[in-house]
């Protein structure tokens, strides 16, 4: 692929200064960037390392003094990043996998197959299973019985979607993820030790040895539109009714979702985050990395979750949430920055007590 400065700069809505008709194809790292390659330097540090490079444009910010930096063009938009976006969409060649059915594909009878579906070689489309126009189903991926994909799904290579799941237009799964897994569900005959410790926050009673016996899933996962999952990621069918995820939800990979969740549109979740069963986030909610949430809460909008916090009660709309369990960051970083002064204070103490009660130097 190759694209002028100056039609590059048209697509991401930016200014374009020097000599627009630099033809660029390929991205770069300020100091790795070659002649030829759009150097992606967006704020001053990165600039910095233009000089290690042989970089002849960059995309910068806004004001950036362009000519300063050696350079002979340079695209400036408002937000490097949110520009970003576009670039490297329109810089990306794909996968290479090839339009049209593999002959190794197996593909059940009752299928039903949209116009211009690319299916990979060992891919398996079950019965009943509708894949919309101009989606691609990767190498070795499997669509169960009655799976519904929405136009323009795109599943990486070794991807599940299993029976009755229904996703809406535009879905992205990347290699491994795993969509429509029964839930982990289990229970015993009478109440169990991890029963009682949950009701009594500590005690597990006098509950006898019992084996667990399955709760079967028999609801589905639905999936609306522009949702994108991350590699390994795994996704599990409802108890009854259906897992959810609203439309233009990101995840990330190594992500849990439990059985009967329902997550908001727009939300963001990094990896390795795991959302117990039943629980409901709203929109726009942010977990980052290594996040755990427990089962039947509720998380309201716009909630930031920061990186290893484990939540253990609902939160409420707008909160931005820290440690473990999690409260509110305000409280946490202040109960941290206490728990560092804790050794001096104890000192502090214990001459303290020297002096008004005159303790023996060995107590």
């Amino acid at each position: 692929m190759q694209y002028t400065i100056g039609a590059l700069a048209t697509a991401l809505e930016a200014q374009a200064v020097g000599d627009t008709s630099l033809t660029i194809t390929a991205l770069a790292e300020p100091g790795d960037a070659g002649v030829g390659d759009l150097a992606l330097a967006g704020t001053p540090k990165y600039a910095a390392t233009l000089k290690e490079g042989r970089a002849e444009a960059a995309m910068l910010w806004a004001d950036a003094d362009w000519q300063a930096l050696g350079l002979k063009a340079a695209i400036l938009p408002v937000r490097p990043r949110f520009a970003m976006s576009r670039l490297t969409s329109m810089m990306d060649q794909g996968q290479g996998f090839a339009p049209g059915i593999h002959g190794a594909a197996i593909i059940d009878p009752t299928a039903q197959i949209g116009a211009g579906v690319s299916i990979g070689p060992g891919a398996v489309i079950g019965a009943e299973a509708v894949i919309g126009d101009g989606s691609v189903i990767g190498p070795l991926c499997y669509v169960g019985w009655q799976a519904h994909l929405g136009p323009g799904t795109f599943l990486r290579e070794h991807v599940s979607i299993g029976a009755k799941v229904r996703i809406g237009a535009r879905f992205i799964a990347h290699p491994g993820a795993r969509v429509g897994g029964d839930g982990f569900s289990f229970v015993t005959p009478e109440k169990s030790g991890a029963e009682s410790v949950r009701e009594t926050l500590g005690e597990q009673g006098e509950s006898a040895d019992q084996a667990w016996a399955r709760i079967a899933s028999l609801g589905s996962v639905e999936i609306a539109d522009d949702v994108e999952i991350g590699s390994n990621t795994t996704v599990d069918n409802g108890t009854i009714r259906a897992t959810r995820i609203g439309a233009r939800t990101k995840i990330d990979a190594l992500v849990q979702i439990g059985h009967n969740v329902v997550i908001g549109t727009d939300n963001l979740l990094c990896a390795l985050v795991g959302i117990a069963g039943s629980t409901t986030m709203g929109n726009f909610v942010v977990c980052a990395g290594q996040v755990g949430v427990a089962d039947n809460l509720k998380i309201g909008d716009r909630v930031v979750i920061t990186a290893g916090s484990k939540v253990l009660s609902s939160v409420h709309t707008g909160k931005v949430m820290m440690g473990y369990p999690a409260t509110e960051m305000k409280g946490q970083i202040d109960t941290y920055k206490a728990l560092r002064r804790l050794p001096r204070y104890l000192r502090d103490i214990a001459d303290l007590k020297k002096a008004v009660f005159k303790a023996d130097p060995s107590d």
